[in-house]
Parts: C-alpha cells; structure tokens; sequence
C-alpha cells in the first residue's frame, strides 16, 4: 500500500509540474523577447550630399541602416509573456521626390520570407496565418505629399507624419506613421512602425492552446533609398 501511495504521489508531482511549475520555469528563466525592430541609427553619418529631386530606389542600405521589413506582436507562449519580432531583407520600392516633396513612394516586401526565432511560429504564419502562397507580398503606397523641406542635412534625423496605403493579404487600408528619415551622404534612410490590428485585414491570430497571439502589433520598416 505504501508503495501505490507513493506512485499516486509521484503522478501528482509530475502533473502539478507540468501544468504550473514547467511553464513558470520556461516564463521566467527560458523565454526571452525578441530585439525590438530596427530604427534609424545615426552611428557613422554623413553629412547629406547632391540634390533630393529625383527618383530613388531602396538598396540593402549600410551596415548601420540595413533594410528590412516585418512585424511585432505579443505573445503568450507556454504561460510566458514574449514580444515576438519577425523580419526579412527581401524588401523593394521606388521614392520619387520634386521640389522638396516626397510625391510617391511604394515598399514591397516578400512576406513568406519573413522569418523569427521559430520555425513552428513562421510555418503557421507562412500557412494559416498569412497564405503566403495566396498573398505573397505586402505592400504600402503613399497616399499624400510629404513636405521635406525641413530634413536636416547634417547627418540627423527628423519626424515626419506619413499617410499611405496597407495593403496586407487582400485587404488595403488608410494608415498614419511616424517616419524618423535620415539624410546620409548620398543614402535617405526611414523608419517606422504601423500600428495594426490583425483582424482588421483579414489576418487571425493564433490561438493553440500552448500559444495566443494578441490581435494587436506593428508593420515595422527600416528602408535605405539611393537615387537612380
């Protein structure tokens, strides 16, 4: 009888561990957030050389201002509490600029190559979550003029309020970002991120029971433009 007494006891002892103790170890010694997506950095700037009027195109930019696109969104994971931070180089667009304005611009980026810590999380964001075979690419457009008169040309950056087009899986949306925009020798670098609700294009976020997904992030950007 002692013996099933302490085989009951050793059952209870793996279940109470599995169900309370194991995710509060894996929360509080295991699961770390993501580094926050890429912004401006102003390490190793230039002041800003020849003229912004023209057309303009996005590069893999520089060591300090590495173009890429993604996105960041909070997750619980096994009862821990993670920011997730999913991004890709694979980014395109074109800028044109006249007399001080930013009259277009688009930035496509491949969303089946955007890619996290987790080969699990970016195959069910690849298939269920974004149908990347459907919707392979997302894109944004601007919507207005941007008045760039003000941007410094001493290797600092500025804030400028952008409007544009989302366009995430087959859904397109009116957004407002701020851009942090750096002028560096012959290089114009811009950042920012797009708040978003997921449901709002189309998007569902996981819920699998080992993982919930908030229904709230970002579109983050980081792009390097040089002229044609």
């Amino acid at each position: 009888m002692r013996k099933l007494w302490w085989s009951l006891a050793a059952v209870v002892v793996i279940v109470v561990f599995g169900f309370f103790v194991a995710p509060w170890v894996y929360g509080t010694f295991i699961a770390e957030d993501d580094a926050p997506a890429a912004s401006v950095s102003v390490s190793g700037a230039q002041a800003a050389t020849g003229d912004l009027a023209g057309a303009w195109t996005i590069t893999p930019g520089s060591s300090t201002n590495r173009t890429a696109a993604g996105y960041t969104v909070h997750e619980v994971l096994r009862g821990a509490d993670v920011t997730v931070v999913g991004s890709t180089d694979q980014v395109a667009g074109s800028a044109t600029i006249e007399a001080d304005k930013l009259t277009a611009a688009d930035v496509s980026v491949q969303v089946a190559a955007i890619t996290t810590d987790s080969s699990q999380r970016d195959g069910q964001f690849r298939g269920r979550v974004m149908d990347t075979d459907a919707y392979p690419t997302a894109t944004f457009v601007l919507a207005d003029p941007v008045d760039l008169s003000a941007l410094p040309t001493d290797g600092t950056t500025a804030t400028l309020p952008v409007t544009g087009t989302l366009t995430l899986k087959d859904r397109s949306l009116p957004v407002t970002v701020d851009v942090e925009v750096l002028r560096s020798g012959a290089e114009l670098v811009a950042s920012g991120s797009v708040p978003v609700t997921w449901s709002d294009f189309g998007v569902e976020p996981p819920s699998l029971g080992f993982v919930t997904v908030d229904d709230r992030g970002s579109v983050d950007f980081l792009v390097s433009f040089v002229k044609r």
